[in-house]
């Protein structure tokens, strides 16, 4: 019994060490944003555009089709309560409120978190970080604002693209190829959504953004000895990447609608 209680509290403690790091760490990231250094803009800006093109661009033949599939199913499935409920704020609810955001960061933690992770897991076993120091740059300048701000951009920009692909192209999928009756779907859409939705959209996006890219490079600075110990950090990186996304949608929509 005292072993179990034990090996609770120390969980726990290492557990609280951690999250303590990972806010420490987001602090640093978001003031050396707010206050860069003059050297090295250059570079920066140039490794922030192409993480944008990375996690964004390359990411809209997966995010478009999804969105359309994502969209078409809850309009079908939600079109039978028509005459319960109005059809356009179930689709607000689900698709612009929780669904838009928490989908889209889950496509990203798949492909971006993953590929930071491995990328500057590599960085520091083969001492990369080390000759970049050594050469008079900042590591979290050079490396890791770049990819905060690209990632968190392109979260931003997806998760727009998401909403309006799944709300439209899913009409348009259903009118095309059904014989539902959506009535004015649209205008109900347009009558549902308010400044409140965007606002918790936005907000959603950005700390999905700032979570996934500290959490990403916190595992990666963590792996430093043998590049066996990647995957294992790819993997811990992901699961908690989603994990704390989900919290903060929760506590979000908790917050805004409740």
């Amino acid at each position: 019994m005292q072993t179990i209680i034990g090996a609770i509290g120390r969980r726990t403690l290492h557990s609280f060490n951690q999250i303590t790091t990972l806010f420490t760490f987001a602090y640093q990231l978001l003031r050396l944003l707010a206050f860069p250094p003059k050297t090295g803009l250059v570079p920066v800006r140039r490794i922030a555009l192409e993480q944008v093109y990375f996690t964004a661009v390359q990411t809209l033949p997966v995010i478009i089709p999804f969105a359309i599939l994502t969209g078409s199913v809850i309009i079908i499935q939600f079109s039978r309560f028509s005459g319960e409920y109005q059809l356009g704020k179930i689709i607000v609810l689900f698709i612009v409120r929780d669904l838009g955001p928490t989908l889209t960061a889950l496509l990203i933690i798949l492909r971006s978190a993953t590929a930071v992770t491995i990328e500057i897991s590599y960085m520091n076993v083969f001492n990369e970080m080390d000759a970049l120091e050594m050469s008079g740059l900042d590591p979290l300048w050079v490396v890791c604002i770049p990819r905060l701000v690209g990632i968190t951009s392109a979260i931003l920009c997806l998760f727009i693209v998401f909403d309006i692909t799944a709300i439209v192209g899913g009409y348009a999928v259903i009118w095309l190829f059904t014989y539902i009756n959506l009535g004015d779907f649209l205008d109900q859409i347009a009558d549902a959504i308010s400044v409140a939705d965007i606002i918790v959209g936005i907000i959603k996006a950005i700390l999905f953004g700032i979570t996934i890219t500290v959490i990403s490079l916190y595992h990666g600075f963590k792996t430093k000895q043998h590049i066996t110990q990647i995957p294992a950090a790819v993997s811990r990186a992901s699961l908690q990447c989603l994990g704390i996304c989900l919290v903060i949608s929760a506590t979000i929509s908790a917050l805004f609608y409740l």
